[in-house]
């Protein structure tokens, strides 16, 4: 009897591989060069991330992104000359597809507010840029706003303030730079108004916030989070 054969399956086709994906195209612009090669470092060894250009100054930064259109571009928010936060107003309306993430020393959470409102998507302390800013620009990739969250929690402050006391976004700025020390004439050349409208508003707060000294206002401000202890 013949023995039975078992014919051998037939090969499997290959699986094709699932495409890698294109890294997240960057522009990192920060006009000290230490601190930008700081952070360019940092970027290189994230594999997702690849820079495409740096920039140290804004009007580098237009040519650059023009010519690369990253996907995000890391903008300083005190690099010299123009205001960066014109230079996000305008990029915003240049090069739509391009996602903002501005980094600063500062954690003023005003910094962050006036960032957003100007058009960036994040907003990245860089004592915390080795934590965060990678984190930062993914998220600003996926459309997705990210704020550091040592700032977003005074940020969250700030906004309860304005909701528990009724205060108006000037009487917040006005408050703030009170607890810092400024006088009614220093605070008017600041927000470029009259010292008798910073007068008026310095009024409002205490009759609002039922304090009657600068001390008082200084405490209030550091409980919640206006400014740095």
């Amino acid at each position: 009897m013949a023995a039975n054969l078992r014919l051998a399956p037939p090969p499997e086709e290959p699986q094709a591989l699932a495409p890698i994906p294109e890294p997240i195209g960057v522009v990192l612009a920060d006009g000290h060069l230490p601190m930008r090669h700081s952070l360019r470092r940092l970027l290189d060894s994230e594999l997702d991330l690849e820079v495409l250009a740096e920039a140290g100054d804004h009007a580098a930064v237009a040519c650059e992104v023009q010519e690369h259109r990253p996907r995000v571009l890391v903008l300083d928010m005190h690099m010299a000359g123009s205001s960066s936060l014109d230079a996000v107003r305008t990029l915003s309306e240049r090069a739509p597809e391009t996602r903002i993430v501005m980094i600063s020393m500062e954690e003023d959470p005003q910094f962050a507010q006036r960032a957003l409102t100007a058009g960036a998507v994040g907003f990245v302390a860089k004592d915390l840029a080795d934590a965060e800013l990678a984190q930062a620009i993914r998220a600003a990739a996926a459309d997705h706003e990210f704020v550091s969250p040592r700032v977003a929690a005074r940020l969250n402050e700030r906004h309860r303030t304005l909701t528990d006391h009724k205060l108006t976004q000037r009487e917040v700025e006005v408050l703030r730079l009170i607890a810092y020390g400024h006088t009614s004439v220093e605070i008017a050349r600041k927000l470029q108004l009259s010292p008798r409208t910073i007068e008026t508003h310095r009024a409002h707060i205490h009759k609002k916030l039922g304090l009657g000294t600068r001390a008082e206002l200084v405490r209030y401000a550091l409980r919640r989070g206006l400014i740095g202890a």
